[in-house]
């Protein structure tokens, strides 16, 4: 992916990191994490400014460097409404794009009918952020190869920020806010402004660093706790070290700051956490590290998982 240089206006994106720590009302949802495919990207893209020789003892980069990725998602259900975080890479994709990022052939639409639901039943998507691997999957091909929303009945939730940057293509990527995603569903997006709840029972909080517009979602989950998706504040359970940010982030140390603020509230308010492109152990939860108390781990909620279906595993071939 090649990189953009921004124009000399950066320092108008700078945000304020602190939240205010805005939690969901008491309107519980059925929250089911789901998964709508699996891919790989470069393992030194993924993990920024730690060298190879430290983060290869985390994950196994496979011939080409890429490490194994998923794209998690939540279904979540209050008995009347259903709601949608996040849709995957979706299946508009060359043979050679699916090539290099070794995309398995497996779509949102594919995880949502395993749990008995069509597209059509969603009645909004909340997406963190509006690159490929999140937002892609709120289009399709339909008839005749015309691109077509996804998801027709559904409203489509984001921040303003993420909104104006995806539409003027601010980026550290050239290839991540594609119009194949972003013009069908003009007419059906609901843009926010900051920390809201954007339904009864779920919050939406910025989440500076991967995206000047990057917002994490917090929910009431039917167990009574809060269930929160992170995004790609934290995309894999090796993200947890406060040095391990993307080389894709456009703010890294901001990055940093907005993660350690997370980590201490999730552990504090002992929070579930699904991570977004964990492929082995996504539903965690934060503890202080024992070993240094100024440190967290993330620890797998026993129990727990996403179950990968066999097309959902990338393959393991050069491609």
């Amino acid at each position: 992916m090649a990189a953009q240089t921004d124009s000399g206006d950066c320092c108008d994106y700078r945000a304020t990191v602190t939240n205010p720590r805005l939690i969901p009302s008491e309107h519980p949802y059925r929250v089911t994490p789901i998964r709508a495919g699996g891919f790989r990207l470069d393992g030194g893209a993924m993990f920024g400014l730690i060298p190879r020789t430290i983060w290869e003892t985390w994950i196994a980069p496979d011939a080409h460097n890429r490490i194994a990725l998923a794209t998690n998602c939540l279904l979540l259900d209050d008995g009347s409404r259903k709601v949608l975080v996040e849709t995957g890479y979706g299946d508009k994709w060359s043979d050679k794009e699916r090539a290099i990022y070794q995309l398995a052939p497996r779509t949102i639409s594919d995880a949502l009918r395993e749990q008995g639901v069509e597209p059509e039943s969603i009645d909004h998507v909340i997406v963190t952020h509006l690159h490929f691997d999140h937002a892609a999957g709120l289009t399709r091909r339909g008839a005749g190869d015309a691109l077509e929303r996804t998801f027709p009945n559904a409203e489509i939730v984001v921040q303003q920020r993420e909104w104006d940057d995806a539409i003027a293509n601010r980026s550290t990527m050239t290839r991540t806010y594609l119009p194949s995603h972003l013009e069908p569903i003009r007419s059906a997006v609901r843009l926010l402004d900051g920390p809201t709840e954007a339904l009864p029972g779920i919050v939406v909080r910025p989440l500076v660093g991967h995206t000047w517009g990057q917002h994490g979602v917090f929910v009431r989950d039917e167990r009574g706790g809060i269930t929160v998706f992170p995004a790609d504040l934290i995309p894999t359970r090796h993200h947890v070290h406060l040095a391990a940010n993307m080389g894709y982030d456009v703010l890294p140390y901001e990055n940093m700051l907005s993660k350690r603020e997370f980590l201490a509230e999730a552990a504090g308010e002992g929070w579930r956490l699904v991570l977004d492109h964990e492929p082995s152990q996504p539903i965690v939860r934060a503890e202080r590290d024992p070993a240094d108390p100024s440190r967290h781990v993330l620890v797998p909620v026993a129990g727990e998982s996403i179950p990968a279906a066999p097309e959902d595993r990338p393959s393991t071939t050069s491609g």
